[in-house]
């Protein structure tokens, strides 16, 4: 794969339709690996927060909930998407993906994989995890699921991407 970019990958919504990753060129992301029964999960506020903070701004975050750590995502489709209304969700949430592992989602395949994405190597260890993407489509950084989406280190590094020009 010679493309370092995140826009050569499709997804399912919640619903299970298809929808490409190149829907989201030009903006800044930040991409989650989810899960409702999991320590993090309050994460799931300051996220809104933070969807809410930078509304006005070329930024989205992308939800992935996902089964592989503790079991902690029993839930699918429909269930899932009722969840995260109770913490007013204001980004859009995929559908349950395998986030490491031999039978991981193309997308953390490559998202985790320097080989793959050209940055770094960082493959999720737990609930929360979080991937920055540029508005390129390219990886930048990561987060372990113990920085919060509150976090000054975090939104410092949104607000560059956000303010670099393309």
């Amino acid at each position: 794969m010679d493309k370092k970019d995140i826009y050569q990958f499709d997804v399912n919504t919640l619903n299970g339709q298809p929808i490409s990753l190149a829907d989201y060129k030009d903006k800044v992301l930040l991409i989650v690996n989810t899960a409702s029964q999991c320590g993090f999960t309050p994460q799931l506020t300051d996220l809104v927060k933070l969807k809410a903070d930078l509304a006005d701004q070329d930024f989205e975050i992308l939800a992935f909930p996902s089964n592989d750590f503790g079991g902690q995502e029993p839930l699918e489709g429909a269930a899932i998407a009722q969840f995260c209304s109770n913490y007013g969700n204001n980004f859009p949430v995929f559908e349950k993906i395998r986030v490491r592992g031999p039978y991981a989602h193309p997308l953390y395949k490559f998202l985790s994989d320097k080989k793959e994405n050209g940055v770094l190597n960082c493959v999720p260890r737990w609930n929360f995890h979080k991937f920055l993407v540029d508005k390129d489509g390219e990886v930048v950084d990561y987060f372990f699921p113990f920085t919060k989406p509150s976090s000054s280190k975090l939104r410092k590094q949104i607000q560059r991407l956000l303010a670099a020009d393309k």
